[in-house]
């Protein structure tokens, strides 16, 4: 019994893992998106930073679906923690690339945004089928 809880353990980790991965991903290319309409359109500059908290928060979103569709149970928990190590590895990455990193408004409000775009989507993977 206790082997098959350690398999369990370590599937959901790597599911978060895939999940976290995913989101990336799902992020990379709307970014993507975003930097080519900002390429060709005349979009002011306001809208750029709502834009990319959408963006990540809608990818948690994803991420947190399809993690908690595979787990099957307690999806508002997997999704929140799969929204904040999305952020804290995000943030990781920025302050290891940019020395000059602070915890501003709109780094919060990301991680804010993060958390719940997660959680949603924990909840509507584990209640739609």
């Amino acid at each position: 019994m206790e082997e098959l809880n350690e398999k369990m353990g370590i599937n959901k980790f790597l599911l978060m893992v895939k999940g976290i991965c995913f989101s990336m991903c799902a992020t990379l290319i709307m970014i993507l998106v975003l930097s080519m309409v900002l390429s060709f359109t005349n979009v002011k500059e306001n809208v750029i930073m709502p834009t990319v908290i959408f963006i990540s928060s809608f990818s948690i979103l994803m991420g947190g679906f399809l993690v908690a569709k595979k787990v099957s149970e307690k999806g508002i928990i997997y999704g929140s923690v799969l929204g904040f190590c999305y952020m804290l590895l995000l943030y990781l990455i920025s302050s290891i690339m940019n020395f000059n990193f602070s915890l501003n408004a709109n780094a919060i409000m990301m991680i804010v945004f993060g958390v719940i775009g997660g959680a949603i989507g924990g909840v509507l993977g584990v209640n739609l089928k």
